[in-house]
């Protein structure tokens, strides 16, 4: 029997989590949340023994910060980059798809980790694991990792749509409940702004590249080009083109009934800049920009953010 694609998996379990109204959606580890549709404990204990190489694709995002979409561009490159003949690309499509790898690190089975080690290079990893949760071995192999950042205030409001709609919390919680959740990192992977603090300690390491969701929105065959030069990925104007029109948030949407079945209604929402305007209370607004100021104003990734630009009235 041929194993499931991973939209499959995840709308299998987000019938079950549906279904059963009172079971626990998220789980304690090392003092961490994590959402129980997706991660268990057993997966996160053996983390460590994840094999890195020095060709991995790693991207790292705190949730919500526009990470379906780039992991989605950094396939697209990785596939242009290879210029494979027919026979080694149905290889590799053949390979991804009986291994039905989950796509973060920290989601799915212990198991994951073996069929991991059988997938061929490059692969891309994606995790949304702090720093001192992502297995040494990525480090230690000194794998390229691409650290993307989003608005605070805009990576609050599609977090609390993302939760709502994956049942990662209560269907009764409103958003004035979650929004103190977030602002005191009592969600999934925690306070938002450790990320960022805990980043700028790589800010000179020449294997780490940092870029914004809003950078990449405004230009994003720039951001495309810096990207692809970062990993090496051998394209052309013309790849990097059609990459930007195939990625937009427009076509990715409108391919998400069949690429990500029924999560694609919560996966894309609106993929604006700015939509935080409509949800935020001024209150709201005031208390995200005094924890701003007391943990990221001052760092170089927080002043990256340009928060006056997107992030004031």
């Amino acid at each position: 029997m041929a194993q499931k694609e991973i939209h499959e998996i995840l709308d299998d379990k987000l019938a079950e989590v549906r279904k059963n109204a009172s079971a626990d959606k998220l789980f304690l580890y090392n003092g961490g949340l994590y959402p129980t549709m997706i991660c268990c404990p057993e997966t996160l204990k053996i983390l460590d023994t994840f094999k890195a190489r020095s060709d991995d694709v790693v991207l790292v995002a705190y949730p919500k910060t526009g990470d379906n979409w780039v992991g989605q561009i950094l396939t697209e490159l990785e596939v242009a980059s290879g210029k494979y003949d027919e026979e080694e690309r149905k290889r590799r499509q053949k390979n991804e798809k009986e291994l039905a790898l989950f796509p973060y690190l920290e989601f799915g089975d212990p198991e994951k980790f073996e069929r991991l080690e059988k997938l061929p290079s490059r692969r891309i990893i994606k995790t949304h694991l702090r720093i001192q949760n992502i297995p040494k071995s990525v480090f230690q192999q000194k794998a390229k990792i691409l650290v993307l950042l989003r608005n605070p205030k805009d990576t609050a409001v599609s977090y609390f749509h993302f939760a709502k709609g994956m049942n990662l919390t209560s269907s009764q919680k409103t958003w004035d409940e979650f929004f103190t959740d977030f602002i005191n990192g009592e969600v999934p992977y925690g306070f938002y702004f450790d990320h960022i603090i805990e980043w700028n300690k790589y800010l000179d390491d020449k294997n780490v590249m940092f870029i914004t969701y809003e950078e990449i929105k405004e230009d994003p065959v720039l951001g495309l080009k810096r990207i692809a030069e970062f990993f090496d990925f051998s394209v052309t104007d013309q790849d990097i083109q059609s990459i930007a029109e195939k990625t937009s948030f427009k076509a990715m949407k409108d391919r998400a009934p069949k690429t990500h079945g029924k999560v694609g209604e919560t996966l894309f929402r609106k993929g604006l800049v700015g939509d935080w305007k409509n949800v935020f209370s001024e209150g709201q607004s005031e208390e995200m920009d005094k924890k701003f100021e007391e943990h990221a104003a001052s760092t170089k990734l927080g002043k990256m953010l340009k928060y006056e630009v997107y992030c004031k009235n």
